[in-house]
């Protein structure tokens, strides 16, 4: 809570350094002195997948000019959140948010998406704030608008569009009375070529995972599931007694998907997930080639009961053939192609950076280590894909600026281990 206040306090503060000083003035300049009456602001991608960087410039200013630049978006709750960041232009009049420090705002040092991640809410505590999203089924995209000002006057101006999913990408719901499982399949449009699948896997919060990630995934052409494990219509209610089987109809059911490449399945699991993402590429090879694990543990853990935390004691979380696994460590060597690890030194849940350090040192069926993507200042949520205005969650570690940081880092290594 302390932590909460001090950063809350240090939003308002650069707040402050941003907003006009009197009339005709702008962060602290003279009343006389003069400023642009227009900009122009260059956008790459006026339009792209939410997990893409944009890359902003402006021109047209004066050298040395102070212009502060705004984005603005809208969640589904209507709440509005808004990142600010003051710039100064050099010698040519021109700002690149790519390599320009902001001189104050809601992020500090040169980040060129640093506006979009670190918006905060026009209410609330923003480490305690998310932004919420409609089902990519239900809106397919978010707006973010773009400002540039020059002392009180708006210059320049320009909406960007967020795509979750593209159009041709479709949705099957799956249900375990008509395909005994739950989940929901992202399919990309028919027309591309074949490219790995995706399984993913959530956490202990249970229930349908996150269709976003799906989306974007199958935006790319990569066949997507977001699976059910437990905490859903048809499934256990409890983390307990998951068997690897239910996991393994889902990869076979994803592989035989005609825009799949039924040979280069990914399992992508997060916390509790990663447990049986690890499981999944070492006793079924012959399904999954790789795996991407997010804040993950070395160890299987116990079964787990929400709001009992004595229910699980002595119970496997996993089973195999009707017996509970419960490993220490996870065995790795049967893995067919590379367990990629990330994870967070700040993480509160438990020690996931040693647990993606020890992931790799160990080696795959064919002799090749694993890996380990580490972000000491991050916490446990640094998956998975950035660029979404969110804090992460005080209580999960970590700060907003590297937990966001490490989202951006982390993600095209994602992206390149699923291939073209």
């Amino acid at each position: 809570m302390q932590r909460a206040r001090r950063r809350t306090a240090a939003y308002a503060a650069a707040l402050a350094l941003i907003l006009p000083a009197g009339a005709g003035c702008s962060g602290g300049r003279e009343p006389d002195v003069a400023h642009s009456q227009a900009a122009t602001l260059h956008l790459d991608k006026p339009v792209g997948l939410a997990d893409e960087p944009v890359h902003t410039r402006i021109s047209g200013l004066a050298s040395g000019e102070e212009v502060t630049v705004t984005a603005r978006a809208t969640d589904a709750d209507g709440m509005t959140w808004t990142g600010r960041a003051v710039f100064t232009a050099d010698d040519k009049g021109i700002v690149d948010l790519d390599h320009a420090e902001p001189e104050a705002g809601t992020y500090r040092g040169a980040d060129g998406m640093g506006l979009f991640w670190s918006m905060t809410p026009a209410k609330g505590d923003p480490d305690k704030s998310w932004f919420r999203t409609e089902h990519p089924q239900k809106v397919s995209s978010y707006q973010v608008r773009l400002m540039v000002e020059a002392g009180s006057r708006t210059i320049a101006e320009r909406q960007l569009t967020r795509t979750w999913a593209i159009n041709g990408v479709h949705r099957k719901e799956l249900t375990v009375a008509h395909d005994k499982l739950r989940g929901e399949l992202f399919l990309p449009p028919s027309h591309g070529p074949r490219r790995a699948p995706v399984l993913l896997l959530g956490g202990s919060e249970g229930g349908l995972g996150d269709p976003l990630a799906a989306a974007l995934l199958a935006s790319r052409g990569h066949p997507a599931l977001t699976l059910c494990y437990f905490d859903c219509q048809g499934r256990p209610k409890n983390l307990a007694a998951i068997s690897l089987e239910y996991f393994a109809a889902a990869a076979r059911l994803l592989r035989n998907q005609p825009q799949a490449d039924a040979q280069r399945l990914v399992v992508i699991g997060a916390s509790r997930g990663s447990e049986a993402a690890q499981l999944m590429a070492q006793y079924y090879p012959d399904l999954v080639r790789d795996a991407v694990v997010y804040m993950p543990s070395r160890n299987t853990n116990r079964a787990y009961y929400r709001g009992c935390f004595e229910c699980g004691r002595g119970q496997a979380a996993w089973t195999k053939n009707g017996k509970g696994l419960q490993l220490i460590p996870i065995p790795l060597d049967h893995v067919r192609g590379t367990v990629l690890a990330i994870a967070g030194g700040d993480d509160p849940v438990w020690n996931s950076l040693p647990s993606a350090e020890s992931i790799a040192q160990e080696r795959n069926a064919t002799g090749h280590k694993h890996r380990a993507l580490l972000y000491p200042k991050a916490g446990h949520a640094v998956g998975v894909f950035p660029y979404l205005p969110d804090s992460g969650g005080s209580h999960l570690g970590g700060t907003r600026t590297a937990n966001a940081r490490a989202k951006a880092d982390s993600w095209p290594h994602v992206l390149r281990l699923l291939g073209p």
